[in-house]
């Protein structure tokens, strides 16, 4: 059989730019582990990356979420109920950021309940502490911005989605590879981390409220 190309392209408009959301925070936690590893060498390396690998564990967290989501928001909108669409969109997201806010809360209160289950190295639980302390209360931005991206698939907007996970990498590396390089300190380095998820949900929360979708 010949292939279809108008459905495949169909297809690929929302799963290929999808593909590079998942890029961006590759490359975003690839990026900033080695401005650590520059910066301060390994045992805060082994600390940050630990304490990252956190944030990478609640994407399947919010999946659960964003996956009904998709297919919610889009039976909605191709029903004509836009304002059920958008309401479902922001109740998921509200409920992701609650979640995400909760287990990034009780990380920074006991980061090394997580951390030690690694290793007991000093330098490595400090260095992992200060992150967690730090960008760890405002996980529920990164739990905000990616359910509403799981939304936007639904909705087959994925522009808005790749520009907030752009605006991120940008604040994450680049300025907080200039923020290390005036300060010298990666808890200055962290507190960049934290604005560009701040930067991140506060983006794509204004996106979808505003009604980018059907604009």
């Amino acid at each position: 059989m010949r292939l279809h190309w108008e459905p495949l392209a169909g297809i690929l408009k929302v799963g290929a730019l999808s593909a590079l959301q998942s890029l961006q925070t590759n490359l975003i936690v690839a990026g900033a582990t080695a401005i650590v590893a520059a910066a301060a060498g390994v045992d805060a390396v082994a600390g940050f990356g630990t304490g990252v690998r956190l944030e990478y564990l609640l994407v399947p967290v919010i999946f659960g979420i964003g996956a009904p989501m998709v297919a919610l928001v889009g039976t909605n909108i191709g029903a004509g109920q836009r304002e059920r669409a958008l309401e479902i969109a922001l109740s998921g997201a509200g409920l992701s950021f609650a979640i995400t806010e909760a287990i990034g809360l009780v990380a920074a209160l006991f980061p090394a309940a997580w951390l030690g289950m690694f290793s007991a190295e000093p330098a490595m639980i400090a260095t992992g502490s200060a992150y967690l302390r730090i960008v760890g209360p405002f996980y529920g931005f990164f739990g905000l911005g990616l359910s509403l991206y799981f939304a936007s698939q639904g909705a087959g907007k994925l522009l808005w989605p790749l520009g907030a996970g752009a605006l991120r990498l940008v604040v994450a590396l680049l300025g907080g590879l200039l923020v290390l390089r005036l300060t010298g300190s990666l808890d200055a380095f962290f507190a960049t981390l934290t604005l560009a998820l701040l930067a991140y949900g506060l983006t794509m929360f204004a996106a979808v409220k505003a009604g980018v979708w059907f604009k």
